[in-house]
Order: C-alpha cells, then structure tokens, then sequence
C-alpha cells in the first residue's frame, strides 16, 4: 500500500506590519495550513489574505487557536479554566470560519498552537475543553494533534484525529516534545530532520532523545518556514517524500485511507 501523508505549517503569524516567515514560498509546498486566528498572532487583514491564499493555492485551511498570549507569541503557560479554553477557541475557530466562508471555503480542521497544543497532550480537562469548543461548533472537523489526551478525548467523542509528526523537534521517551527552554529541543541539522521525516512516514517511528524509537502515526508532518534555510529544508523533505514513493495528499484523504 502506497503511503500518504499531509504536509501542514503555521500560516498567517505576523502583526500589523510585522510578518514571519514567508508563507507565499512556504503555500506551494503544503496541503493544509494552521492559520493563527489572532490570539498569538494574526488580525483581521493577515487572516483573510492568508485564507486567501489557500483557497488560490487549494491549500486545506485549519485552525490555530492559542492562548490569548499575543506579546509571548502564545509560547507562555497561562493559568486558565477550562471553560476559558472552551470559550477561546470558539471564537477563535468561529472567527476563521468568517473568512473561510467569505472565500467560499471551509475550516478543514483545528490545531492548538504553542503552549497550549504542548498542556492539550497531557492535561485531561484541557483537552477535553478543546473536544467541547470542536464538537459544539462543527463535528466534521479534524483535530490535530500529538498522541496523548487531547487524541484520546476526541477519538471518544467521535471526531477524527490527524496525528502530528513535528520532525525538527526532540522528542521525549513518553512521546511528548522537549520544551524550547530546553537544550537540544529543536533540531537544525537539515540530514537529521529530512532523515527523521522519512521514517516518521514510512516506518512510523521516531528517536527519542535518550535514542527509544517511538512509535508515531504521522497522519501530516508540520514543516516550519520561520527561520533561515527553512524554505529550502521544506522543500527537500517534500522532495524525499516524493522520491520515497510517498504520495502528499489532503489530510482528509490520509485519513479516509486509513479508515477504509
């Protein structure tokens, strides 16, 4: 069987008359994008250009709902409910979904960003709150995500679960991330990360940093294009892909292929 995977990155994360990355060059390599939805990053103009965007380049738009941390880009923890969680991604998907429907689209799925895609693994009633805000706003939406409980929570409530492999980030023995305060958490070397995302894809694991081979599902692979030579390495990881035999598809397919 052949395998498939999505390719998704972060879109839309500038301010005013600030931007990261370049997203034009970075669009024609993907088949999803996490659109941040003004909470870490993004306003009203930046959101509706990215979406857009997508829609021109027949890109899959998704959510990227944060913490309501705009000046730490959404990477600080914040002691809030559940109930605040719950309410803020609503309105942040809710928000997308304006303009999804302006450009004659829809929202395809919802990934938590940051600090808050890290406590969605492992924080039961964060996770949970998320499931809440997707399931009351629409139950054909695919939640992204690392294995752990937000996975687990929304499997139960019967939404469909794209599992994330993040090839440039370390991961720890109980398949969580290593946190950016930490040393060695984001790897540059572009042979170890290109060599991380082939097998991710096709033998379904990935090293640990004590080197325990985990397994990992890879539904879409995250590729970043916010930092020097980024939009190079993504291009090459696609390109190996490709070589490898692998077909780049929509999530949705990858998802249906593994459902049949």
């Amino acid at each position: 069987m052949t395998p498939m995977v999505d390719l998704v990155a972060d879109l839309g994360e500038g301010f005013g008359a600030y931007t990261m990355g370049d997203d034009e060059a970075l669009l024609d390599l993907l088949t999803s994008a996490n659109v941040a939805c003004g909470f870490h990053a993004g306003d009203p103009r930046i959101m509706d250009a990215t979406v857009r965007s997508c829609v021109a380049r027949q890109v899959a738009v998704g959510a990227h709902p944060s913490f309501p941390d705009l000046v730490g880009f959404g990477r600080r923890a914040m002691d809030l409910t559940p109930e605040e969680v719950r309410t803020d991604v609503l309105y942040q998907v809710g928000a997308l979904q304006a303009f999804a429907v302006a450009h004659g689209t829809r929202v395809r799925h919802v990934a938590p960003h940051g600090r808050l895609g890290n406590l969605v693994a492992v924080r039961a009633d964060y996770a949970g709150a998320v499931v809440d805000a997707v399931a009351a706003l629409d139950e054909s939406l695919i939640v992204l995500a690392q294995d752990g409980e937000l996975a687990d929570a929304a499997r139960a409530r019967g939404l469909r679960v794209g599992i994330v492999g993040i090839a440039d980030r370390a991961y720890r023995d109980d398949g969580t991330l290593v946190p950016r305060s930490e040393p060695g958490a984001v790897i540059h070397d572009p042979d170890e990360v290109a060599r991380r995302t082939l097998r991710m894809v096709t033998e379904g694991v990935v090293r640990s940093v004590s080197g325990t081979d985990l397994p990992v599902a890879c539904d879409t692979v995250l590729l970043h294009g916010d930092s020097p030579g980024a939009i190079a390495l993504a291009g090459r990881i696609r390109e190996q892909l490709l070589s490898a035999g692998v077909e780049i598809t929509s999530l949705d397919k990858v998802l249906s292929g593994k459902e049949a």
